[in-house]
């Protein structure tokens, strides 16, 4: 598309390396390839990721196993990504104007993106592909399969498009803008473009999905209330679905108050800027904080948070559990300080202050990167825990050693 020539001259240094379609996409392939990794490890220990989200089994030991699959997958999409790039490179020389012209090579890859995900592919099984298109049918809508049918991979998955807002932003962003006969896609990145509402409803979607899903189960958690004519022990009432829906719901502060930044009206209700940016700051507290509460009391299971009884105990080490899948205690306590702090970041990258400053590109990149890496680290430890909500009993008293990858059993330190 053309661009207009005085805005490409502003093209900060590193969007001339990685303009903004080229950086969706590596986020992407990068969250394909740390999948494939959790899938791989925790194979490794015996804990059979497949059976807990009711993905189908192989049906021969000689097909390859599902983290293969993922890999050669993320392969698939890596090669053509890595050419792209070195042809774009060669082509523009970090000249804004070629930049500009040669905005159709990083569009390019975006459809073999795509394609990569519909077409099917010789080293994916067609029950796997077919079971991987419904699911994202479903949750596109904010749908929720049973609990024999899937529900756990319906959630991971929805959680892990929590992670992906920010970058479903940047790609309605750069289509946006590839589409626009004012911009190019792989210019300065234009947020304004679509007006004030596509870009914060874009970014909203994937937390209205996981709160649409918290309201089914707490619906369905009532129901099955109403057909008993008394409350599950195993359930309850379902409140802890609707404190779930609670915490992804304050995500909307954090993303309208951005957008009232970004987009200043002359009234904004009455609000000065420092007032909104003081709202702002207050609804990313409550976010960061609420999130990480959950991610390691409801997500995780552990007692960082409990009274002093459950988190100071002589049957488990300090504010973790009983029953541990990992034998490294320190791997439970390095996990909690980096959601800590990658929380707070990937809260923080919302920030629309950011947006003012063409050299901060990079800088949002790389957070974009960190939360990818903070959702692989989450998924280990959410999966160990249902793992052993499933298999609790006498022999998870024990946990097995990382260095004998199930080999054996060895007592807690």
């Amino acid at each position: 598309m053309d661009a207009d020539p005085a805005t490409e001259l502003v093209l900060d240094g590193f969007s001339r390396i990685l303009p903004l379609p080229y950086r969706v996409a590596m986020i992407i392939v990068m969250g394909i390839w740390a999948w494939g990794i959790n899938l791989h490890y925790l194979s490794l220990i015996k804990i059979d990721v497949p059976s807990l989200i009711r993905y189908p089994g192989r049906s021969s030991p000689h097909h390859p196993p599902h983290h293969l699959s993922c890999y050669r997958i993320a392969t698939f999409l890596t090669i053509p990504l890595f050419f792209s790039l070195l042809l774009f490179w060669t082509l523009t020389s970090g000249n804004p104007k070629d930049i500009a012209a040669w905005e159709i090579l990083p569009n390019l890859y975006l459809l073999v993106l795509v394609i990569g995900f519909i077409v099917p592919l010789p080293f994916v099984s067609r029950n796997g592909r077919s079971r991987t298109l419904a699911t994202l049918k479903r949750i596109s809508i904010g749908g929720l399969a049973e609990a024999q049918d899937g529900k756990f991979g319906d959630v991971l998955l929805a959680d892990a498009l929590t992670s992906y807002a920010k970058v479903l932003g940047d790609l309605f962003i750069s289509l946006c803008m590839f589409f626009s006969s004012k911009h190019s896609s792989t210019g300065p990145p234009n947020r304004n473009c679509g007006g004030t509402f596509w870009v914060p409803f874009v970014i909203s979607v994937p937390y209205l999905i996981r709160f649409r899903q918290c309201l089914i189960e707490y619906f369905r958690v009532q129901n099955a209330n109403k057909r008993t004519g008394q409350i599950s022990p195993a359930t309850g009432w379902g409140g802890v679905h609707l404190a779930n829906a609670l915490k992804y719901s304050t995500a909307f502060p954090v993303i309208i108050l951005s957008a009232l930044q970004r987009h200043p009206e002359p009234s904004n209700f009455g609000m000065s800027e420092a007032t909104l940016f003081r709202l702002w700051l207050a609804a990313v507290f409550v976010n960061s904080g609420y999130s990480f509460y959950w991610d390691v009391t409801r997500d995780w299971d552990l007692h960082l948070f409990s009274g002093k009884r459950e988190r100071v105990n002589p049957e488990y080490p300090w504010a973790l559990r009983r029953h541990r899948w990992f034998h490294a205690k320190g791997f439970y306590y390095a996990a909690i300080f980096i959601d800590a702090m990658l929380r707070c970041t990937w809260s923080f990258k919302l920030s629309p202050h950011l947006d003012h400053f063409n050299d901060l590109e990079g800088g949002i990149f790389l957070m974009e990167a960190l939360e990818v890496l903070r959702r692989w680290i989450w998924i280990f430890f959410r999966v160990e825990c249902e793992w052993v909500r499933n298999h609790r009993g006498p022999i998870f008293d024990d946990s097995i050693m990382l260095g004998d990858m199930v080999n054996r059993y060895d007592e807690d330190d």
